[in-house]
Protein backbone atom coordinates (compact mmCIF):
# COMPACT_ATOMS: atom_id res chain seq x y z
CA UNK A 1 0.00 0.00 0.00
CA UNK A 2 0.77 3.74 -0.72
CA UNK A 3 1.83 5.68 2.65
CA UNK A 4 -0.11 8.97 2.70
CA UNK A 5 2.10 11.82 2.01
CA UNK A 6 4.36 13.73 3.73
CA UNK A 7 1.82 16.52 4.22
CA UNK A 8 -0.78 14.42 5.75
CA UNK A 9 1.57 13.98 9.12
CA UNK A 10 0.18 14.35 11.93
CA UNK A 11 3.26 14.46 13.89
CA UNK A 12 6.79 15.96 14.64
CA UNK A 13 8.92 13.97 17.01
CA UNK A 14 8.57 10.89 17.94
CA UNK A 15 9.66 8.74 21.56
CA UNK A 16 11.23 5.31 20.93
CA UNK A 17 11.79 3.07 23.52
CA UNK A 18 13.87 0.62 22.58
CA UNK A 19 15.46 2.49 19.84
CA UNK A 20 18.82 1.42 19.83
CA UNK A 21 17.59 -2.66 19.88
CA UNK A 22 16.96 -4.89 17.15
CA UNK A 23 13.93 -3.29 15.68
CA UNK A 24 14.86 -0.03 16.75
CA UNK A 25 17.98 0.58 15.25
CA UNK A 26 16.39 -0.51 11.15
CA UNK A 27 13.32 2.13 12.09
CA UNK A 28 14.70 5.19 13.31
CA UNK A 29 17.03 6.10 10.76
CA UNK A 30 13.74 5.18 8.47
CA UNK A 31 11.75 7.66 10.85
CA UNK A 32 14.76 10.23 10.19
CA UNK A 33 14.22 10.50 6.31
CA UNK A 34 10.81 10.79 6.46
CA UNK A 35 11.43 14.04 8.77
CA UNK A 36 10.38 13.44 12.04
CA UNK A 37 12.24 14.44 15.34
CA UNK A 38 13.04 11.66 17.09
CA UNK A 39 14.79 10.87 20.69
CA UNK A 40 15.88 7.97 21.52
CA UNK A 41 15.96 5.67 24.87
CA UNK A 42 17.56 3.06 25.75
CA UNK A 43 20.36 1.12 27.84
CA UNK A 44 22.55 0.34 24.94
CA UNK A 45 22.97 -2.91 26.65
CA UNK A 46 24.29 -4.98 23.90
CA UNK A 47 26.05 -2.73 21.05
CA UNK A 48 27.87 1.01 22.41
CA UNK A 49 26.21 2.81 18.88
CA UNK A 50 24.04 0.59 16.66
CA UNK A 51 23.02 3.87 15.20
CA UNK A 52 26.14 5.31 14.37
CA UNK A 53 25.31 5.75 10.53
CA UNK A 54 22.84 8.55 11.87
CA UNK A 55 24.09 9.82 14.97
CA UNK A 56 25.19 12.76 13.73
CA UNK A 57 21.80 13.60 12.20
CA UNK A 58 19.86 16.68 13.77
CA UNK A 59 16.74 15.72 14.25
CA UNK A 60 17.94 12.63 16.37
CA UNK A 61 18.43 12.90 20.04
CA UNK A 62 19.77 9.58 22.04
CA UNK A 63 19.48 8.87 25.31
CA UNK A 64 21.44 5.96 27.71
CA UNK A 65 19.14 5.71 30.84
CA UNK A 66 16.39 3.58 31.97
CA UNK A 67 12.59 3.05 31.32
CA UNK A 68 11.54 2.69 35.12
CA UNK A 69 13.23 6.34 35.89
CA UNK A 70 10.43 8.16 35.60
CA UNK A 71 11.98 11.53 36.03
CA UNK A 72 13.80 10.73 33.02
CA UNK A 73 10.81 10.16 30.97
CA UNK A 74 9.08 13.25 33.04
CA UNK A 75 12.08 15.21 31.38
CA UNK A 76 12.10 14.05 28.32
CA UNK A 77 8.73 13.23 26.51
CA UNK A 78 7.55 16.28 26.68
CA UNK A 79 7.61 17.62 23.42
CA UNK A 80 6.76 14.39 21.68
CA UNK A 81 3.41 13.66 20.13
CA UNK A 82 4.15 10.14 19.53
CA UNK A 83 5.50 7.03 21.71
CA UNK A 84 6.68 4.03 19.83
CA UNK A 85 7.26 1.60 22.90
CA UNK A 86 10.11 -1.28 21.76
CA UNK A 87 12.08 -1.22 25.03
CA UNK A 88 11.56 -4.90 27.33
CA UNK A 89 13.62 -7.86 28.79
CA UNK A 90 13.11 -10.03 25.41
CA UNK A 91 12.42 -13.33 25.42
CA UNK A 92 11.66 -16.10 27.90
CA UNK A 93 15.01 -17.18 28.54
CA UNK A 94 16.24 -13.85 29.31
CA UNK A 95 12.94 -12.90 31.35
CA UNK A 96 13.62 -16.16 33.36
CA UNK A 97 16.75 -15.36 34.39
CA UNK A 98 15.44 -12.64 36.95
CA UNK A 99 11.48 -13.04 36.74
CA UNK A 100 11.39 -9.95 39.05
CA UNK A 101 13.41 -8.18 36.94
CA UNK A 102 12.01 -8.96 34.38
CA UNK A 103 8.56 -7.83 35.18
CA UNK A 104 10.16 -4.76 36.66
CA UNK A 105 10.88 -3.77 33.14
CA UNK A 106 8.04 -5.21 31.04
CA UNK A 107 5.35 -4.34 33.45
CA UNK A 108 5.82 -2.68 36.44
CA UNK A 109 7.47 0.52 34.51
CA UNK A 110 4.30 0.38 31.70
CA UNK A 111 1.23 2.30 33.13
CA UNK A 112 3.63 5.09 34.60
CA UNK A 113 4.81 5.60 30.88
CA UNK A 114 1.47 5.61 29.83
CA UNK A 115 0.30 8.05 32.48
CA UNK A 116 3.36 10.09 32.24
CA UNK A 117 2.67 10.13 27.92
CA UNK A 118 -0.41 11.39 28.69
CA UNK A 119 0.33 14.09 31.00
CA UNK A 120 3.12 15.02 28.41
CA UNK A 121 -0.02 15.95 25.69
CA UNK A 122 1.62 12.53 23.71
CA UNK A 123 -0.94 12.10 20.99
CA UNK A 124 -0.43 8.59 19.19
CA UNK A 125 1.07 5.70 21.72
CA UNK A 126 1.91 2.50 19.61
CA UNK A 127 2.50 -0.83 21.97
CA UNK A 128 4.75 -3.76 20.95
CA UNK A 129 2.88 -7.03 21.90
CA UNK A 130 3.74 -10.25 21.06
CA UNK A 131 2.08 -13.00 18.92
CA UNK A 132 3.22 -15.50 21.89
CA UNK A 133 0.11 -13.88 24.18
CA UNK A 134 -1.68 -16.80 22.20
CA UNK A 135 -0.30 -19.31 23.66
CA UNK A 136 -0.94 -22.83 21.57
CA UNK A 137 -3.40 -22.23 19.88
CA UNK A 138 -5.30 -25.43 17.90
CA UNK A 139 -6.78 -22.98 15.17
CA UNK A 140 -5.18 -23.34 12.07
CA UNK A 141 -5.65 -19.36 11.75
CA UNK A 142 -4.61 -17.93 15.11
CA UNK A 143 -6.73 -14.43 14.42
CA UNK A 144 -6.61 -11.38 17.17
CA UNK A 145 -10.19 -12.38 18.27
CA UNK A 146 -8.78 -16.41 19.92
CA UNK A 147 -8.35 -15.58 23.66
CA UNK A 148 -5.42 -15.10 24.84
CA UNK A 149 -3.56 -17.86 26.96
CA UNK A 150 0.03 -16.41 27.86
CA UNK A 151 2.65 -19.44 28.57
CA UNK A 152 5.12 -17.77 30.28
CA UNK A 153 5.61 -15.13 32.63
CA UNK A 154 7.05 -12.55 29.67
CA UNK A 155 4.14 -13.59 27.64
CA UNK A 156 1.59 -12.89 30.38
CA UNK A 157 3.21 -9.09 30.90
CA UNK A 158 2.77 -8.45 27.27
CA UNK A 159 -0.74 -9.52 27.91
CA UNK A 160 -1.28 -7.48 30.83
CA UNK A 161 0.44 -4.20 29.13
CA UNK A 162 -2.03 -4.58 26.24
CA UNK A 163 -5.02 -4.46 28.97
CA UNK A 164 -3.35 -1.17 31.15
CA UNK A 165 -3.01 0.50 27.57
CA UNK A 166 -7.23 0.08 26.50
CA UNK A 167 -7.86 1.11 29.95
CA UNK A 168 -5.81 3.91 29.13
CA UNK A 169 -7.69 5.21 26.14
CA UNK A 170 -9.09 8.90 26.14
CA UNK A 171 -10.19 11.33 23.25
CA UNK A 172 -6.98 12.95 22.04
CA UNK A 173 -4.83 9.66 22.95
CA UNK A 174 -5.19 6.76 20.42
CA UNK A 175 -3.22 3.40 21.11
CA UNK A 176 -2.81 0.99 18.56
CA UNK A 177 -1.53 -2.58 19.88
CA UNK A 178 0.21 -5.15 18.03
CA UNK A 179 1.22 -8.88 18.09
CA UNK A 180 4.33 -9.56 16.28
CA UNK A 181 6.00 -12.51 14.33
CA UNK A 182 8.96 -13.24 15.45
CA UNK A 183 11.51 -10.85 13.21
CA UNK A 184 14.27 -11.76 10.90
CA UNK A 185 16.76 -10.23 9.26
CA UNK A 186 19.80 -8.04 9.26
CA UNK A 187 20.18 -5.45 11.55
CA UNK A 188 22.49 -2.99 12.73
CA UNK A 189 22.00 -4.38 16.31
CA UNK A 190 21.72 -7.74 14.94
CA UNK A 191 20.15 -10.99 17.39
CA UNK A 192 21.38 -14.01 16.16
CA UNK A 193 19.23 -15.72 18.54
CA UNK A 194 15.98 -15.49 16.24
CA UNK A 195 14.69 -18.86 14.29
CA UNK A 196 15.65 -17.56 10.65
CA UNK A 197 19.04 -15.49 12.03
CA UNK A 198 20.35 -18.57 13.86
CA UNK A 199 19.55 -21.40 11.14
CA UNK A 200 21.52 -18.71 8.37
CA UNK A 201 24.64 -18.21 10.46
CA UNK A 202 25.17 -21.80 11.43
CA UNK A 203 25.01 -22.44 7.86
CA UNK A 204 27.58 -19.42 6.77
CA UNK A 205 29.86 -20.19 9.94
CA UNK A 206 29.74 -23.91 9.91
CA UNK A 207 27.96 -25.17 7.06
CA UNK A 208 25.65 -27.13 9.49
CA UNK A 209 22.18 -26.31 10.05
CA UNK A 210 21.28 -27.87 13.37
CA UNK A 211 17.64 -27.76 13.75
CA UNK A 212 15.34 -29.53 17.08
CA UNK A 213 12.53 -31.09 16.05
CA UNK A 214 12.08 -29.31 12.55
CA UNK A 215 7.84 -29.84 12.47
CA UNK A 216 7.40 -26.78 15.14
CA UNK A 217 5.68 -24.09 12.69
CA UNK A 218 6.67 -20.59 13.59
CA UNK A 219 5.57 -16.87 12.24
CA UNK A 220 7.71 -14.86 10.74
CA UNK A 221 8.13 -11.30 9.84
CA UNK A 222 11.12 -9.62 7.61
CA UNK A 223 12.56 -6.84 10.09
CA UNK A 224 11.59 -4.31 6.94
CA UNK A 225 8.46 -5.09 7.13
CA UNK A 226 8.00 -4.26 10.84
CA UNK A 227 9.77 -1.00 10.06
CA UNK A 228 7.38 -0.23 7.30
CA UNK A 229 4.16 -1.02 9.85
CA UNK A 230 5.90 1.35 12.18
CA UNK A 231 6.05 3.94 9.91
CA UNK A 232 2.48 3.86 8.65
CA UNK A 233 1.40 3.62 12.00
CA UNK A 234 1.80 7.36 12.46
CA UNK A 235 0.07 8.12 9.05
CA UNK A 236 -3.15 6.35 9.64
CA UNK A 237 -6.20 8.40 10.89
CA UNK A 238 -7.52 8.26 14.68
CA UNK A 239 -10.59 6.66 13.49
CA UNK A 240 -8.52 3.63 11.71
CA UNK A 241 -6.56 2.09 14.65
CA UNK A 242 -7.71 3.63 18.10
CA UNK A 243 -7.90 0.93 20.43
CA UNK A 244 -7.05 -1.30 17.53
CA UNK A 245 -5.05 -4.51 17.77
CA UNK A 246 -3.67 -6.39 14.95
CA UNK A 247 -1.09 -9.28 14.32
CA UNK A 248 1.92 -8.45 11.82
CA UNK A 249 3.11 -11.05 10.44
CA UNK A 250 3.66 -12.71 7.03
CA UNK A 251 4.64 -16.42 6.84
CA UNK A 252 4.48 -19.46 9.14
CA UNK A 253 7.22 -21.69 8.30
CA UNK A 254 7.95 -25.07 9.57
CA UNK A 255 11.51 -25.24 10.86
CA UNK A 256 12.59 -27.94 8.74
CA UNK A 257 10.90 -25.72 5.61
CA UNK A 258 12.89 -22.90 6.90
CA UNK A 259 16.19 -24.56 7.19
CA UNK A 260 15.67 -26.07 3.17
CA UNK A 261 15.86 -22.30 2.29
CA UNK A 262 18.66 -21.50 3.93
CA UNK A 263 20.35 -24.74 2.24
CA UNK A 264 19.21 -23.27 -1.36
CA UNK A 265 20.85 -20.17 -0.52
CA UNK A 266 23.63 -21.30 0.38
CA UNK A 267 24.47 -24.74 -1.52
CA UNK A 268 23.42 -28.33 -1.46
CA UNK A 269 26.54 -29.16 0.51
CA UNK A 270 25.23 -27.64 3.61
CA UNK A 271 24.14 -30.03 5.78
CA UNK A 272 20.42 -30.60 7.96
CA UNK A 273 20.94 -32.16 11.28
CA UNK A 274 18.15 -32.78 13.28
CA UNK A 275 17.40 -33.70 16.79
CA UNK A 276 14.64 -34.68 18.51
CA UNK A 277 13.43 -32.38 21.08
CA UNK A 278 10.96 -31.76 23.62
CA UNK A 279 9.87 -28.34 23.22
CA UNK A 280 7.27 -29.37 20.11
CA UNK A 281 5.45 -25.35 20.57
CA UNK A 282 4.07 -24.64 17.46
CA UNK A 283 2.68 -20.51 16.33
CA UNK A 284 0.95 -20.06 13.09
CA UNK A 285 -0.65 -16.21 12.89
CA UNK A 286 -3.10 -14.91 10.87
CA UNK A 287 -2.58 -11.22 9.79
CA UNK A 288 -5.51 -11.19 7.37
CA UNK A 289 -7.05 -8.29 9.74
CA UNK A 290 -4.58 -5.79 9.11
CA UNK A 291 -4.79 -6.39 5.13
CA UNK A 292 -7.92 -6.11 5.37
CA UNK A 293 -8.84 -2.94 7.71
CA UNK A 294 -5.66 -1.26 6.87
CA UNK A 295 -4.89 -2.68 3.60
CA UNK A 296 -1.29 -3.03 4.92
CA UNK A 297 0.65 -6.30 3.47
CA UNK A 298 4.35 -7.48 4.23
CA UNK A 299 6.43 -7.46 0.82
CA UNK A 300 9.78 -9.26 1.81
CA UNK A 301 9.93 -13.06 2.59
CA UNK A 302 11.94 -14.82 4.58
CA UNK A 303 14.20 -16.14 1.62
CA UNK A 304 14.76 -12.38 1.39
CA UNK A 305 15.69 -12.05 4.99
CA UNK A 306 18.43 -14.82 4.54
CA UNK A 307 20.10 -13.13 1.49
CA UNK A 308 20.18 -10.05 3.13
CA UNK A 309 21.98 -12.31 6.10
CA UNK A 310 24.12 -13.82 3.71
CA UNK A 311 25.16 -10.86 2.35
CA UNK A 312 25.71 -9.02 5.17
CA UNK A 313 28.05 -12.07 6.09
CA UNK A 314 29.25 -11.50 3.08
CA UNK A 315 30.29 -7.69 3.41
CA UNK A 316 31.87 -8.32 6.69
CA UNK A 317 28.99 -6.96 8.71
CA UNK A 318 28.67 -9.78 11.30
CA UNK A 319 32.38 -10.39 12.63
CA UNK A 320 32.97 -13.48 15.18
CA UNK A 321 28.82 -14.41 15.12
CA UNK A 322 29.26 -17.23 17.40
CA UNK A 323 31.66 -16.14 19.88
CA UNK A 324 30.79 -12.48 20.37
CA UNK A 325 28.00 -12.31 23.00
CA UNK A 326 26.66 -8.81 22.27
CA UNK A 327 24.40 -10.78 19.09
CA UNK A 328 22.66 -12.95 21.91
CA UNK A 329 20.64 -11.36 24.59
CA UNK A 330 20.53 -14.40 26.46
CA UNK A 331 24.68 -14.27 27.10
CA UNK A 332 24.54 -10.31 27.47
CA UNK A 333 22.32 -10.38 30.03
CA UNK A 334 23.91 -14.07 31.53
CA UNK A 335 27.03 -11.65 32.41
CA UNK A 336 27.66 -8.48 34.16
CA UNK A 337 25.05 -6.36 32.70
CA UNK A 338 22.32 -8.54 34.72
CA UNK A 339 23.75 -6.90 37.90
CA UNK A 340 23.49 -3.48 36.53
CA UNK A 341 20.00 -3.95 35.91
CA UNK A 342 19.16 -5.46 39.23
CA UNK A 343 20.71 -2.43 41.11
CA UNK A 344 17.95 -0.35 43.20
CA UNK A 345 18.47 2.95 41.60
CA UNK A 346 19.10 3.23 37.68
CA UNK A 347 22.41 5.25 36.86
CA UNK A 348 22.24 8.69 36.06
CA UNK A 349 20.88 9.36 32.17
CA UNK A 350 23.85 10.25 29.66
CA UNK A 351 22.08 12.50 26.56
CA UNK A 352 22.92 13.30 23.48
CA UNK A 353 26.83 14.02 22.81
CA UNK A 354 28.28 12.92 25.98
CA UNK A 355 26.58 9.49 25.16
CA UNK A 356 28.44 9.04 22.03
CA UNK A 357 32.02 10.32 23.55
CA UNK A 358 31.07 7.44 26.54
CA UNK A 359 30.18 4.82 24.13
CA UNK A 360 33.30 5.73 21.66
CA UNK A 361 35.50 5.44 24.90
CA UNK A 362 34.40 2.37 25.71
CA UNK A 363 34.89 0.84 22.41
CA UNK A 364 38.42 2.39 22.28
CA UNK A 365 39.43 0.32 25.34
CA UNK A 366 37.85 -2.70 23.86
Amino acid sequence: MEKPSAMQKKFKQVFVTGGAGYVGSVLVPKLLVEGYKVKVLDLYLYHDNPLAAVADHPNLTQIRGDLRDQALLEREIPGCDAVIHLACVSNDPSFELDPNLGKSINFDCFEPLVDISIDAGVKRFIYASSSSVYGIKEEENVTEDLALEPLTDYSKYKALCEDVLMAKRRPGFTTLILRPATVCGYSPRLRLDLTVNILTNHAVTNRVIKVFGGTQQRPNLHIEDMASFYLHSLLWEDKQIDGKIYNVGYQNYKLLEIADMVRSVLGEDCKIVTTPTDDNRSYRVCSEKLKRELGFEPKHTVLDAINDLVAAFRDGKIPNSMTDIGYYNLKVLQGPKLAELQRPQPEPAVRGPAFLRTAAQRSNVA
